[in-house]
């Protein structure tokens, strides 16, 4: 009886260990594939902020904020973050709205309050209606992104103190700064690929000056990387501003292009670093710019 048992555990095993390796292969090829995945119409009109409840009060403030994000997604025109010609459009937001959708962020989890949502998490998921916000653009003197939009490779260096290392796809010490960076990337409607640790050890490349580093390596290293055109920031702590100074480059053709922010948290700073990128290669003026 012993033997048998022992046989069917064994088998048993076996077979769990064969179930997990072919979820691996279909886990890894699905992420492959969204890495690849174009970003489509329908993405480009459909934003997402994050609200605290369901209540219609913070709903319509999640509204508001989501109207400056997609104006600036379809266009790529990062300028108009705080343009003052979008407060009479915010004020009215819901109006461009077709539908909206909660995620709870503690979903699973106790509830806290009486209520159960008054201080809960909620990602709101906003669509937009297409034809209203491409008309809110042709007032602004300006039109939407529909034609190709390259896939940036995001080169980052960290510094902060003696802790110095470039964000990666795989590295654990940059977890929260790869998620920010594929926040940013998703919010201003771009694809991005990040270096693999073991490209950049092949490539010699390590955590620091790595904007000295000739940008036909990394156009290489970033067409090795599934990347079209490279982006490479460089963020040092400042523990006066209580925030990081930010260097931005990105090369086209015959024409570099630099910018610089400071005293901002990492997740700002990748937002104005994507979204200057995006500026640039949507001919929607110089990166940094504002109106």
């Amino acid at each position: 009886m012993i033997a048998i048992l022992s046989t069917i555990r064994q088998r048993g095993l076996i077979w769990f260990g064969a179930a997990r390796a072919i979820i691996g292969i279909f886990l890894a090829a699905a992420l492959a594939w969204c890495t690849a995945t174009p970003v489509t119409a329908e993405d480009l009109y459909r934003v997402q902020t994050v609200v605290t409840g369901q209540g219609e009060a913070n709903r319509m403030t999640g509204f508001t904020s989501c109207m400056e994000d997609v104006l600036i997604k379809v266009s790529g025109a990062e300028r108009l973050a705080g343009d003052r010609r979008l407060t009479a459009y915010k004020a009215r937001a819901k109006d461009f709205v077709t539908a909206f959708d909660y995620r709870d962020q503690f979903s699973g989890k106790p509830k806290r309050d009486e209520q159960g949502t008054r201080d809960r998490p909620f990602d709101l998921t906003v669509d937009f209606d297409k034809e209203k916000i491409d008309g809110v653009l042709k007032a602004l003197g300006l039109k939407p992104w529909l034609s190709h939009r390259p896939v940036l490779a995001v080169f980052v260096e960290m510094e902060q103190g003696e802790r110095k290392f470039i964000v990666t796809s795989d590295g654990t010490q940059s977890d929260l700064q790869r998620d920010a960076l594929l926040a940013a990337a998703a919010r201003r409607g771009m694809n991005i690929v990040l270096p693999t640790a073991a490209a950049l050890a092949k490539a010699n490349i390590n955590g620091t000056e790595l904007s000295k580093t000739p940008s036909s390596t990394l156009v290489s290293l970033a067409a090795g990387q599934g990347g079209e055109v490279a982006l490479v920031g460089r963020l040092v702590w400042n523990d006066r501003d209580l925030g990081w100074a930010t260097q931005w480059q990105i090369d086209r053709p015959g024409r570099p292009h630099r910018w610089r922010l400071r005293g901002v948290t990492f997740d700002e700073a990748f937002r104005r670093g994507i979204g200057g990128a995006a500026q640039v290669l949507s001919d929607n003026g110089e990166a940094g710019s504002r109106r």
